[in-house]
């Protein structure tokens, strides 16, 4: 009988709560809910900041989804490239790509040969592809613009160094994935 009667109270007392708030609410003057609204929303925690370069991790920038879409098996390994932080996928007897995030240089300071470089836009970033078609050498590389002073750089490049259209459409595609994670 005490299990019962137990069952019992918890929604009573429920009930009698939900009707209390009713009637507080009801019993407000003319407006006071619309402030009362702001001061809960100014109780909220603040949103989490959008990430920075600084922040940016080369390696998380494709996720497993990302490197399945871009044809990539294999887990990158973080690499330092003149001090740019960097992260390398090589899918054995196929291609590589290299990943790295550059906090000094945006797309005015990367030194590019005028005759090699496409302006173009990814997402919201100003691009720059990269690749000497005369060549033919099976590498390519998209350059995204972070803002004046930074830049984050895709460079592929094909096992056998042949192929550079494949090259290229490689590197679009990781640029595609990459682009709406910056900033």
């Amino acid at each position: 009988m005490a299990e019962r009667v137990k069952h019992l109270w918890i929604p009573a007392v429920l009930l009698v709560v939900a009707a209390c708030g009713q009637q507080q609410s009801a019993a407000q003057p003319a407006g006071a809910g619309h402030a009362s609204a702001h001061a809960s929303a100014s109780a909220l925690p603040p949103p989490v900041a959008s990430p920075t370069l600084a922040t940016l991790d080369p390696c998380a920038l494709l996720s497993p989804q990302d490197r399945s879409a871009a044809g990539v098996s294999v887990l990158g390994k973080p690499k330092d490239i003149a001090g740019a932080r960097a992260c390398d996928w090589t899918v054995p007897g196929t291609f590589g790509v290299t990943v790295t995030v550059d906090g000094k240089n945006g797309l005015a300071g990367l030194e590019v040969a005028k005759k090699t470089a496409t302006r173009t836009k990814v997402g919201a970033h100003p691009a720059l592809q990269v690749a000497d078609k005369k060549a033919a050498d099976g590498t390519c590389a998209v350059l995204l613009g972070v803002g004046e002073a930074a830049s984050v750089q895709i460079d592929v490049s094909n096992t056998g160094f042949s192929d550079t259209p494949l090259a290229c459409r490689r590197a679009n595609t990781v640029a595609g994935l990459v682009e709406p994670k910056l900033p």
